[in-house]
């Protein structure tokens, strides 16, 4: 009975079979992104979590990129969240593989799975060398819903890269410069402003 228990309790929070994933239910969160933000740097004045959702706003607008950044670095995983851009305006992108390259304003170097106007579901270089896969822009304007919340999925196995945007591919390809582990970054773009929402996380690592 203790057994059955404790799944029900690893069923409720999310953590079963590999995923560590925050839960559906408002105020629910994981070890991979606490309510507290406790294993994660940045500006924090950017950012905040509140009901589920991890939320970067700059109100004022900036000046430089800027990320939330993992302590932990990460090889092969997938991640998949809800994202939306407060009245479709603004640009974000979720990093992968990367690094910190200045911590004064948090700017970081690597691969970015890239999210707002143009660019959405594309694999960018930030400081990295720039376009690396630009999603095809006829499908992004079919499936994206510019002031709604769209789904990002991503997976990074080895050299390869898939990402998925509201259920269709829009990268899968394999990028010889992919580096072979390195830190997520939740992007806060400059200029502005603008208020980026991610909700409903999940990340599986599949490196274990």
């Amino acid at each position: 009975m203790r057994c059955v228990c404790r799944a029900l309790v690893a069923l409720t929070l999310g953590l079963v079979a590999g995923h560590v994933t925050v839960a559906d239910e408002p105020g629910k969160s994981s070890e991979f992104l606490p309510a507290t933000l406790s294993g994660w740097e940045g500006l924090r004045e950017y950012w905040t979590y509140k009901d589920g959702a991890l939320v970067g706003a700059s109100p004022d607008g900036l000046k430089f990129n800027t990320f939330l950044c993992s302590k932990k670095k990460y090889g092969d995983f997938e991640l998949s969240f809800q994202i939306r851009l407060k009245g479709g305006k603004g640009n974000s992108g979720v990093q992968i593989r990367s690094h910190i390259h200045d911590k004064k304003v948090f700017a970081v170097t690597g691969p970015q799975c890239d999210i707002g106007d143009i660019y959405w579901g594309s694999l960018y270089g930030e400081h990295f060398g720039g376009m690396m896969k630009q999603a095809p822009a006829d499908l992004v304007k079919k499936v994206l819903k510019a002031d709604d919340f769209n789904d990002y999925h991503i997976r990074a196995v080895g050299k390869k890269v898939t990402i998925k945007l509201n259920g269709q591919t829009t990268v899968d390809g394999e990028f010889p410069k992919m580096p072979a582990e390195g830190i997520i970054a939740w992007q806060l773009h400059s200029g502005g402003p603008m208020e980026v929402t991610f909700r409903k996380i999940r990340f599986k690592d599949l490196s274990k």
